[in-house]
């Protein structure tokens, strides 16, 4: 399976992982027929692209993580699958956050919290140890409307594209790791 690529997997009930892909997968296929939640045709590419920064970076410390316009999941919940810590999703669409409840249910992710708002609306009092978003917005809007969730500790994780450097200018603290056209950016 193309998830053994990944050099993290070890420390990680792999075959729990599987499975759990596997209910996605026949989720995905049911609610994509009638909502259109999204048009990823690869979906395990998707999958390695969403837990690959485990081989670059350890979020296994981190006590809340979350993420920012969550969609049908990528990256939030296959890091949910392999990490302990307390995911708080964030997505305003109802159908999609319908979606990831269910997947919450039927994967049985105790450590998965949906919220169906945008985070700049969030009245919940937790800080985030790390923000997660993929491709959502630029960088330097999505700091802003994160300001709630954090603190001087919190570490943003973003899945960018080519464009990141340029997003960046004028910030300071952050790395960049990159896999194929990937760019995996941590901005501390």
């Amino acid at each position: 399976m193309i998830f053994q690529a990944c050099n993290f997997l070890q420390k990680y009930d792999f075959k729990d992982f599987e499975a759990r892909v596997q209910i996605y997968k026949e989720l995905l296929h049911k609610f994509n027929r009638i909502h259109n939640l999204t048009h990823i045709k690869n979906i395990d590419e998707n999958i390695l692209d969403s837990i690959k920064i485990l081989d670059f970076y350890d979020l296994s410390k981190a006590k809340n993580i979350a993420d920012i316009g969550s969609g049908a999941g990528f990256p939030a919940v296959f890091l949910a699958f392999l990490l302990q810590s307390d995911f708080h999703l964030f997505e305003p669409n109802p159908k999609k956050a319908a979606f990831l409840r269910t997947i919450k249910i039927e994967c049985s992710l105790s450590n998965l919290h949906i919220h169906k708002e945008k985070v700049q609306n969030c009245k919940n009092s937790f800080k985030a140890d790390i923000i997660t978003s993929r491709a959502l917005m630029d960088v330097k809007p999505l700091l802003e409307i994160c300001k709630k969730l954090k603190n001087e500790e919190t570490i943003f994780i973003l899945w960018k594209g080519s464009e990141i450097r340029k997003e960046l200018e004028g910030l300071k603290g952050y790395e960049i790791f990159e896999e194929g056209l990937r760019k995996y950016c941590v901005l501390k």
